[in-house]
């Protein structure tokens, strides 16, 4: 679920119009909507994750036998992803 998503489906938000404008469809109907989508992007756009450095895990281990760096690298840009996809900002 993105970001979006999760603001529409939000019980904080239960009742609120989110028709969509015809003509510009990235906004609502409703100025209400509107200005609490706003509020939602920039309590999201403040959130921000710091990830930790992917290392090798042995200092002996080359670059090409480091498949446990592979596996690390993979799993960071996964929650790296999936967290940009909720609008959280990583580091």
């Amino acid at each position: 679920m993105d970001s979006r998503q999760q603001f529409e489906t939000s019980q904080r938000f239960r009742g609120m119009d989110f028709t969509r404008s015809a003509t510009h469809p990235e906004y609502y109907e409703s100025p209400y909507a509107n200005g609490a989508w706003d509020g939602w992007q920039a309590s999201r756009e403040s959130l921000v994750v710091e990830l930790p450095e992917v290392e090798k895990s042995h200092a002996w281990m080359s670059d090409y036998d480091d498949g446990c760096a592979y596996g690390r690298n993979f799993a960071r840009s996964t929650i790296e992803y999936r967290l940009k996809a909720q609008g959280i900002r990583t580091k």
